[in-house]
Parts: C-alpha cells; structure tokens; sequence
C-alpha cells in the first residue's frame, strides 16, 4: 500500500524545493503565499512614505516659509503622497485579501484540488509583478506627484513619470481581471459534491462579488489610463477642454471604478470577519442568506454611486441628488453585515484570541468609518468637508480600519494552516491593543482638522493646526509599532515556533479546516470531501478554552 502524504509528512510547503519551484508553481496555496510576501514588502514601502509625510507635517511651521523649509520640499511631499497612495491602493490593499487569501482558501473552502485555471492564476502573479516593477520605476526614475488618483488635467501636463505610472496601473489591471475570472469559474464548476450555494461559507461569497465587480469594472480604469496615456503622447484632447474635450469626464471614467474598487479593498474584508467572529465565538452566523445575499447586493449598488466624488464638480443638481440616494442605499447591504456580526457576538462563547481581538478592532474603525461616510454621501455636508483631512480620515478609517485590519486578523486565524506554526497568543493580543490606538491616535484628530478646514495634500499648513498634526504624527509612530510587532511575531513564529499539532485548532467547521491536513498537501485533501453540513453549524454554545499563552 502506498504511503499517504499524512505519513510521509508532504504538504505544499515541501513537496518540492528550490526557488523555481516556488517562481513557477501553479499551486494555489503557493501562489498566495508569494503574494503575502510580496504584499508584505510593499506594505513596508507605502508604510515608509507614509510616515515621511508624517514626519515632515509634525515639524513646527515657520512663518513666510518656502517650497523648501522643512525636512522635505514641497514637490517631494507631492511625490511622497502620491507614491504611499499609489502602493498601498494598487500594490496591497486591492490585492491584499483576494491576492492571497482568496488564493490560498477558495479551493480549500469549497473542496476544490485547485482553482479553475491554474496557469492563468500563475500568469496573474507574474502580471502583478511586473505592474509593481513600473509603479517602482516611477519611485527611481522621475517621480509622480500627481496623487493616486492621476486627475487631469495636471496629469496630462505634470513633468513627472506619469505614462510610466499609468502603464504600471494598466498592468496591474490585467492581473486583477484574471483572478477574478479564475474565482468565478472556480466558484461556479468545482464545489465539492453536496456544496451548494447556500452552504458555501460567507468568505467565498465576499470573494465572489469581489471577482464580479473586478471583472466589469476593472476595464474601464484600463481604457481610462490608456486614454490618459495616449493624451500625454498623441494630444488626442478627449480630456483637454482647449480641444474639445472633457476633463470632468476623466473623473466619471476614474471612479466609475474607483468607487466598486472600494468594494473591491472592503468586501473580502466582510467576508473574513464572517468568519473570524462565527469562528471565536463558536457561534452561527445571524442571518446566514441576508448577509450572502447582501455581498452582491453590495457590488450592484457599487456600481451607480460613482457620482457622490463629484459633488462639487459642477454635476447637475439631478445627478447629485441621485447619486446621494444611492450612496445611502449602498449602506442598507452594509448595515446587514455589521447586525448580523453583533447579533452573532451576542451570547457567543466568545474567546478573545488574537484573530477574534482584531476581528473587533475591524468592527470599531469600520464603524467609524462607515458612520462618517453619511456626512460625505450627504450634499450639504459634503460641499464643506470636500478635500479636507475629514476625507483622509474616513478613507483610513474603512480602507485601513476595515481592509488591512481584517487582513492582519485573517493571516493570523489562517496562519497555522498556512504555516503549521504556532505564534504567541499573548503578543498577538497586544500587537492589537497597540494597532487600536495607534490607528485612532492617528486618524481621529484628522477628522476634526477637517472640519475645520484643513485641506488634504498641502506641504505647509496654519499653525492653529499644528497641535492635531503633532497628535497625528505620535500616533503614526504608536501604529508603526504595533504593526512592526506583526511583522517580528510572524518572523518569529517561522524561525523559533512550535510546529502546530492539530489540524484544526480553531475547531472551525468548514471544509478548509476539518478536511484537510495539519499543513494541506500538494492537491489539497487525500480524498475528495463532501459537503454534509453548513459551515457554521456548532451545534453548541462552549465556555472559551482557557488561554495557555498560545493556541
């Protein structure tokens, strides 16, 4: 009788060696983990520029300065900026959750040997790759002060690299279209027998509407940096009002994307914290088909609130009362989400481990970030806070509250059974604690710079807002921190961990967890699993295990 990989110890970390078994696999789980690392490396240079612009903010002000008084000049902050936005939107958080979670899980969760199109997913990474070498070119050779969102027409006239900038998007794009892709077929043709769609867990379902808003949309930023492309060579003038053109329709084009693109950065988010809550608290989700039902609702609605960007552009009164209905209708799906994960804490058997801490920091900075939308998706309201730092922190607070916070949370819950380590439970927790108050020590105050006017973007400011700065600043440093305590426990749990013993530590219900292997094999599970149950049914409510300083 042939020796399982259960005996013999193979799994998809060692089944084959040497670097181009890693640059060249098709295996899903491999795949995702390059993206981590690579996710990971470019979260550390968005990171950087970020607290470059923080540090030159917190300087004191001088009075009659120049483009030149403080620690940076003037067009290397508009560069810095542009640079922090443009990582950490095209190179982490848009890929972040899909990219490497979506990768390594969406097989394992519905019972699958891989994705649909193997190559293609391989052929993805590749293409993301190459997209960041040209956003990086950008860093080295000429620059990029256009911000992320390359607004014409100061993009079509700046100086500075923007063909190579929007080539590098261009890329991005493509890869980000054939994941997608490969997720829906995926989705669609190799469920496990007995999988159905209403017991597909809800991380499937995020990652779904995800894949079906990058698809329909991604296209359209494509053409539209194409068009900014061929405008800077060629002078075709479609953005250029002296020609005939429209620049206001460039910002229609842009966030007809931009905005399904947030959706794009949240929604795996959603679906990670269905997850993480039902998980640690050993209870079902509330509400299981309203809150899968509410992942495409989600994406649909996404699609038609491009508008509320532009209140202040001159769109007409009609338009801007239409886009303002909608955007309070994309919050009805929303709202569905965030009581379904109350309603699931509630009489949980709730353990308070790591990826369960991060799981409600997500639900506090999302909170905050969801509630301050409604002044921005108000009219009244959004006419003042336009382009201030009110803006800035709203954005932070669901992007990087949401996003980046369920990502950390969803690495850490996943990390045994991408690893097979354990990590400290006890650092894990802190590490939390510590992101928590950072975060807020750093984006709050900016919320109330702009409300009282604080413009977004500016190298130099008056001093009534140095104090909110300075705040802001410390509290990027308390967040540096705690984020570089992530990196040193994941660093630490590689090299100096204990090797995790059980296959599923969590007692999790779903298919990724009870039929798979303490680290999954090469093609995922010994035999093909069948789908006998939901995977969220715990049959029953559990006291917490008591903590023994790790999992």
């Amino acid at each position: 009788m042939l020796a399982s990989h259960h005996d013999t110890g193979s799994n998809y970390l060692n089944a084959k060696k040497g670097f181009l078994s890693w640059l060249f696999t098709v295996d899903h789980k491999r795949i995702g983990v390059m993206y981590f690392v690579a996710i990971s490396v470019f979260f550390l240079v968005g990171g950087f520029f970020a607290i470059l612009l923080r540090a030159e903010l917190m300087q004191e002000r001088i009075v009659n300065a120049t483009a030149n008084s403080y620690m940076i000049s003037a067009d290397h902050y508009n560069e810095a900026f542009t640079f922090h936005g443009s990582i950490m939107v095209f190179l982490v958080i848009i890929p972040s959750i899909p990219a490497t979670l979506g990768n390594f899980l969406l097989p394992l969760m519905i019972g699958a040997k891989d994705v649909a199109f193997p190559k293609l997913n391989l052929m993805s990474f590749h293409i993301y790759i190459v997209g960041a070498i040209f956003l990086v070119y950008t860093i080295a050779f000429g620059g990029l002060d256009t911000g992320w969102t390359f607004y014409t027409p100061y993009s079509t006239e700046t100086s500075t690299s923007v063909v190579a900038a929007v080539f590098g998007a261009f890329i991005l794009g493509f890869s980000s279209i054939l994941t997608g892709l490969n997720f829906i077929v995926t989705v669609h043709k190799m469920r496990a027998p007995g999988m159905t769609w209403v017991k597909m867990p809800l991380f499937v379902w995020a990652i779904y509407a995800t894949s079906v808003i990058q698809v329909l949309a991604t296209p359209v930023l494509a053409v539209t940096l194409v068009l900014v492309a061929m405008e800077r060579l060629l002078g075709i003038g479609i953005f250029d009002s002296s020609l005939g053109g429209d620049p206001i329709l460039f910002q229609n084009f842009f966030w007809f994307y931009s905005h399904p693109a947030v959706y794009i950065m949240i929604l795996p988010g959603f679906g990670v914290i269905s997850e993480l809550i039902t998980t640690h608290s050993r209870k079902s989700i509330f509400g299981y088909k309203a809150v899968a039902i509410s992942s495409i609702g989600i994406a649909v609605i996404g699609f038609f609130v491009w508008g509320h960007h532009m209140f202040t552009s001159g769109q007409s009164a009609f338009a801007t009362v239409f886009f303002s209905f909608l955007t309070y209708a994309v919050a009805v799906p929303t709202a569905i989400k965030v009581f379904s994960w109350v309603a699931t804490l509630y009489k949980g058997s709730i353990s308070f481990t790591t990826p369960m801490c991060y799981a409600l920091v997500f639900l506090f900075l999302f909170l905050i970030g969801g509630l301050t939308g409604i002044f921005l998706g108000a009219i009244s309201t959004d006419v003042h806070l336009h382009n201030t730092y009110f803006v800035v922190a709203h954005f932070h607070y669901v992007m990087m509250g949401g996003t980046l916070i369920a990502w950390i949370g969803a690495i850490f819950h996943w990390w045994p059974k991408i690893t097979g380590k354990k990590y400290s439970e006890v650092w894990g927790r802190i590490s939390a604690v510590v992101v928590f108050l950072g975060f807020n020590l750093t984006f709050f105050p900016q919320f109330v710079m702009g409300t009282r006017g604080m413009p977004r973007r500016y190298y130099d400011y008056l001093p009534e807002y140095y104090n909110f700065h300075l705040l802001s600043t410390i509290g990027s440093f308390v967040l540096s921190i705690g984020l570089f305590m992530v990196l040193f426990i994941w660093l630490h749990s590689i090299f100096f961990g204990k090797n995790e013993t059980s296959s599923n530590p969590w007692k999790a219900k779903s298919i990724d967890w009870t039929d798979t292997a303490v680290v999954p094999i090469e093609h995922n599970f010994e035999k093909q699993p069948i789908s006998t149950h939901g995977p969220y049914d715990f049959d029953e409510i559990v006291k917490p295990a008591h903590s023994s300083g790790g999992h």
